[in-house]
């Protein structure tokens, strides 16, 4: 533990939420004495209005900018229009009043569908502008994009203190499992344990199978924005992941063996796969301030599922230890 946090005022957007919780708590634990968590209910961010009256009501140092629309890929092809808008004029917004209260630090959290769809593997934060992002979650990659022009842009003009990451999936307890928005972790979780609880005899996945993915377990991340707001203060994009590539068919074979579920997995491929492969070269925020993922991938997927079944009241498998 540093004394830096210990006397700071900081506005965490989303911090409410998936990410936001851990985030905060580990505020708490450096003794942050002063977190302001605004309410979608008391501060719609989407409008300027509500961004002024939210530095007004914390008069922060420090915001750290999670708020976001976000949903996997059914969620994204669905609703583009307002995850481009919402997206942006929040982050947008945010900054420039941000940068009129002379903040001493502001974090952007971006987001790996920045990057373009063909991006070489792993993904460095040179390629991010070498191309067009995957089309089904473009207008949210794009939008979150833009933000890193703001902030290089506010930074060159202003001297504004403006860091921008770049994670990768996250995933862990307290995770969004809403089958029309939830990502694919929490979405395959629920639908091999219910199809176990009501013992039907399949599950259909979306796609071929054959993309990859990387998953970052929820509490690495907050770490890393922990320790990326307290000492990198450049105005380069960091990625933040666990360094590690699956297939969609082995994340799959992976989640049938911890839940227990015994029947067949029917691939629906009429249905996109979405970017074909994702993996984050993560060099850089090992050697900027320190990042390294922690938590190994089967163990953070067994602490999802315990902790989904415990608020679905859904019997862990007998035969099974989930470690």
């Amino acid at each position: 533990m540093t004394s830096y946090w210990q006397k700071k005022r900081v506005l965490v957007t989303g911090g409410a939420g998936f990410l936001g919780t851990f985030v905060v708590n580990k505020l708490k634990e450096m003794g942050c004495p002063n977190i302001f968590i605004p309410q979608i209910k008391d501060y719609n961010l989407v409008e300027m209005e509500a961004v002024k009256k939210v530095y007004r009501d914390s008069q922060p140092e420090i915001v750290i900018h999670l708020a976001a629309r976000v949903g996997g890929i059914g969620a994204n092809q669905k609703n583009p229009g307002s995850f481009c808008y919402d997206n942006l004029m929040m982050g947008i917004q945010l900054m420039e009043i941000g940068r009129q209260y002379n903040l001493e630090k502001f974090l952007v959290l971006g987001t790996v569908c920045a990057y373009p769809k063909y991006t070489p593997v792993p993904f460095r934060e040179k390629n991010l502008w070498n191309g067009y992002p995957e089309e089904t979650n473009a207008p949210y990659g794009l939008a979150k994009k833009m933000l890193l022009v703001q902030a290089q842009a506010y930074r060159q003009q202003y001297g504004f203190n403006a860091i921008y990451l770049l994670p990768v999936n996250l995933y862990g307890p307290g995770d969004n499992f809403d089958p029309e928005s939830s990502h694919v972790i929490p979405a395959l979780i629920r639908k091999c344990l219910e199809a176990k609880k009501e013992k039907k005899g399949q599950v259909t996945v979306w796609g071929t199978g054959k993309p990859t993915r990387e998953f970052l377990y929820v509490e690495d991340a907050a770490e890393a924005i922990i320790l990326s707001a307290e000492k990198y203060n450049k105005p380069d994009p960091i990625n933040i992941g666990a360094g590690f590539e699956i297939s969609i068919f082995d994340l799959v074979k992976l989640i049938v063996k911890l839940t227990g579920f015994k029947g067949e997995i029917i691939w629906d491929i009429s249905k996109p796969d979405g970017q074909p492969r994702r993996c984050l070269d993560t060099s850089r925020a090992k050697e900027e301030f320190g990042f390294t993922a922690r938590i190994s991938f089967e163990e953070g997927l067994a602490r999802t599922i315990a902790w989904y079944q415990s608020r679905r009241n859904i019997s862990p498998p007998l035969d099974e230890k989930l470690h």
